[in-house]
């Protein structure tokens, strides 16, 4: 099969959408000039097991989900067909814009054209119903819903992970989705302090970059696994933000190279692949955070410029494009961290200006910085954040003027902060954090 059939033509929810003939008539499931009605199709489709396979072929009446994670799939349809015969395919992992479908017509025609054409879908969450609508047209998509946002996935449980207890170390700490922390898990992967942490594909995360300086990375699966370091990109730093954007992405951003602060940043794939270096945007500064706001978009905040503290923030857009500096809001700070909370807010909290604070600021689904909120809990700094319970948020670690500490406090889906609970856990200073699901 050789070719591109154009675009699809698509439609959301019941209506109906049909191809034009060349004559201007409708070209329907009875042939031109007749208007086949959605309820003549949109009867019970038999939805069958998730499809993993690269190949495989379909069975009028059915419904498919097409899971392409590891590979393409080539759908292979009836060689013979009746007027009214329909399939359903769907994107089951959100995948299809890595690993497409192509659908091969077997002999029949396919929205007007023979099956020397390739027919391929390639945009994440699509889903395509098809109805066969006589020899002219052949299989033609009724719905071809080429949705690309993902809806809202709020992960339920968080990871803290590296930081400096004396020394730099490698040790994780699990996060309930009820927001209690764990025993040490022993570590995997280099050990280091002040690396960034952030999500990516919906329910895995990234612990990356970090002091010494570094650009290794660590991908966290969905059920909370740390692998095993994987070769850096991009330029060496530690003291940077990193946040999701774009509902299944990442951005890690600013921090400082061992010489310089600075403000370039790299995109993390839906695949937890770090991209090269893009362009700084705003203050170059480190010892800064960032968080998720609006439920696709992200803000960076805060930081040490080299000469003093600031509150700048910088947003993020739900494409990872950083905006340039908006004017501070609340104490400026550094050694500061942020979480998500309410699944469209964010908060920014704690951290060191003369000495540590407790202080924090709220943001709003509009990425909007709120005053300065009275602090509740043990001031200190480099200390760390994550999401957990889906709407949920909690601090962690951190030091202070007597030194490193592990106590915890919980972020409720309203942004308010509790009272200290119990250290579990290493006390140190400078780790990371990030939620699963």
């Amino acid at each position: 099969m050789s070719g591109i059939i154009g675009s699809r033509l698509n439609v959301r929810g019941s209506g109906l959408v049909s191809k034009l003939g060349t004559d201007g008539q409708v070209l329907t499931s009875a042939g031109a000039g007749k208007q086949l009605a959605f309820g003549d199709v949109a009867g019970g489709v038999s939805w069958q097991a998730v499809e993993t396979g690269s190949t495989m072929t379909a069975v009028a009446g059915n419904g498919y989900p097409i899971d392409t994670t590891s590979n393409a799939c080539t759908i292979t349809l009836p060689a013979s067909a009746s007027n009214g015969d329909q399939i359903v395919f769907t994107d089951y992992a959100r995948n299809w814009g890595t690993n497409a479908i192509t659908i091969d017509s077997n002999g029949l025609n396919y929205q007007g054209d023979d099956d020397t054409y390739t027919v391929e879908y390639t945009t994440d969450g699509q889903s395509v119903n098809i109805v066969y609508s006589g020899s002219t047209n052949g299989w033609i998509p009724i719905e071809d819903d080429t949705v690309t946002d993902a809806p809202i996935k709020l992960n339920t449980e968080g990871i803290f992970g590296f930081g400096n207890d004396g020394s730099n170390t490698d040790i994780t700490n699990l996060v309930s989705n009820a927001g209690v922390v764990a025993s040490d898990v022993t570590g995997v992967g280099t050990a280091r302090s002040y690396p960034a942490g952030c999500e990516y594909g919906n329910d895995k995360g990234i612990l990356g970059f970090g002091t010494p300086m570094m650009s290794t990375t660590n991908l966290v699966t969905n059920a909370g696994v740390v692998g095993s370091d994987v070769t850096g990109v991009g330029t060496t730093r530690a003291y940077s933000g990193a946040c999701g954007y774009g509902y299944d992405k990442g951005i890690v951003g600013y921090g400082h190279d061992g010489s310089n602060y600075v403000s370039m940043t790299n995109l993390v794939s839906n695949a937890g692949v770090v991209a090269t270096d893009v362009t700084g945007v705003g203050t170059a500064r480190g010892y800064m955070t960032a968080c998720e706001y609006g439920g696709d978009k992200g803000i960076f905040g805060f930081g040490w410029d080299g000469s003093s503290d600031v509150s700048l923030t910088n947003l993020v857009s739900n494409a990872g494009v950083v905006a340039t500096d908006t004017t501070g809001v609340g104490t400026a700070r550094d050694e500061i961290t942020a979480c998500g909370y309410g699944g469209d807010k964010g908060i920014f909290g704690f951290g060191r200006v003369s000495d540590r604070v407790s202080t924090t600021n709220l943001v709003t689904n509009a990425g909007v910085v709120g005053t300065d909120v009275t602090g509740v809990g043990t001031a200190r700094g480099s200390l760390a954040a994550t999401q957990y319970g889906g709407d949920k948020g909690i601090f962690g670690f951190g030091d202070n003027v007597s030194g490193k500490v592990g106590m915890t406090n919980l972020v409720s889906n309203a942004g308010v902060v509790a009272t200290d609970v119990t250290a579990v856990g290493t006390a140190r200073s400078g780790p990371a954090g990030c939620s699963f699901n």
